[in-house]
């Protein structure tokens, strides 16, 4: 059976070398099944390495979370909603909405009113990602928003669109951040805590980190940076070798019969597949030209895909099955039982696979 396998100590590293690079509190960004790391899990291992604050995207990982943290800890909800319905769980629950419009505005203003609470909110600026958050030119309808009689407004944020590969971009959004949050306190309202730093810009761009930053796949150590930080690269697939067989030259492997051996070879076959998330990648959404002329070349090139094998590579032979994967050992000591393991985004591993921290 596959597992995801998580190092314990090396992701306590990562958080720290975070917490001492953002020298401000850190909200724990654990959408996306946690990035891969399982949302428990990682909610756990983040609060007992001092983060108090968590941020989820999903309306339905609001109570998941609310039974790990109890009430001590708030669950600040990134996502601007206009639909009543999750305006209501997030009042109810006590969470910290996000406002980025004034019709997001009216409706969690109204549904709080009807449970008969005053929710927390934080006001969303759009500085260029093109998402939820009121543009700059909208500051007098987020000052409206101040008025609301049942939203207490305690927080600000911005998201940069390029802080992985554009400083300079990045910058000028929070200087124009900055300007929102400067004529919001001109006209006399307080902002509350001012954050704007993801992973990429607190690892990117200097001077950003504000009074919070928002950390997510940071704690994985899987980042684009443009220079290289003490940060760990963590989660590993892993399973036993269940099966080993050897077959003739010219003997078809996997479906398709697309592989054919070319010497007699020894197989081990190893319980990972696509449904485990093996040899799955992001498909663009568009067909140009250039993306038809990179697929062909990457056809052309056949890029070779491995298994790691008691702490030596092996090619994976034939295609991908959704469950089990064939691996050329000839000429190795690999017997049954031994450990097959493979480097993989958490992002693509299946939800349902079980999450190990060691």
């Amino acid at each position: 059976m596959s597992r995801y396998v998580i190092n314990s100590q090396e992701l306590k590293e990562n958080i720290e070398y975070i917490k001492k690079k953002a020298g401000v509190p850190v909200i724990g960004v654990v959408k996306g099944n946690g990035y891969g790391f399982g949302i428990c899990e990682l909610t756990k291992e983040l609060l007992s390495n001092g983060i108090k604050t968590f941020a989820v995207t999903e309306i339905s990982d609001i109570p998941i979370l609310k039974e790990i943290l109890g009430k001590e800890n708030d669950i600040l909800v990134m996502r601007s909603t206009c639909i009543e319905a999750e305006a209501k769980v997030i009042a109810e629950n006590g969470c910290i909405a996000t406002i980025g419009s004034s019709e997001a505005c009216r409706i969690m203003n109204e549904a709080s009113k009807t449970l008969g609470v005053k929710t927390k909110c934080h006001l969303k600026i759009d500085t260029g990602m093109g998402r939820y958050g009121f543009m700059p030119s909208q500051i007098q309808e987020a000052l409206d928003c101040y008025n609301a009689s049942n939203l207490e407004f305690c927080g600000i944020y911005t998201h940069f669109s390029s802080a992985f590969r554009n400083e300079e971009l990045t910058k000028a959004q929070l200087t124009v951040f900055k300007d929102c949050i400067s004529q919001i306190q001109k006209a006399g309202y307080k902002t509350g805590t001012a954050h704007c730093a993801n992973s990429p810009a607190l690892l990117n761009v200097g001077g950003v980190s504000m009074d919070a930053v928002r950390i997510g796949s940071a704690f994985t150590g899987r980042v684009i940076t443009k220079s290289k930080t003490p940060l760990h690269r963590l989660g590993v697939l892993e399973a036993e070798v269940i099966e080993i067989k050897t077959v003739p030259a010219g003997y078809s492997i996997g479906y398709n019969g697309l592989y054919k051996t070319k010497r007699e070879t020894k197989i081990a076959i190893v319980p990972i597949g696509h449904y485990d998330g093996f040899g799955l990648q992001k498909e663009h959404e568009t067909a140009n030209l250039r993306y038809v002329l990179g697929a062909f070349k990457q056809y052309m090139k056949k890029k070779q895909m491995y298994m790691r094998i008691n702490g030596r590579m092996f090619h994976v032979i034939g295609e991908i099955g959704l469950s089990h994967t064939a691996i050329d050992i000839t000429d190795s000591d690999v017997k049954i039982g031994d450990l097959a393991s493979v480097d993989i985004s958490p992002l693509l591993v299946n939800p349902r696979i079980e999450r190990v921290y060691k």
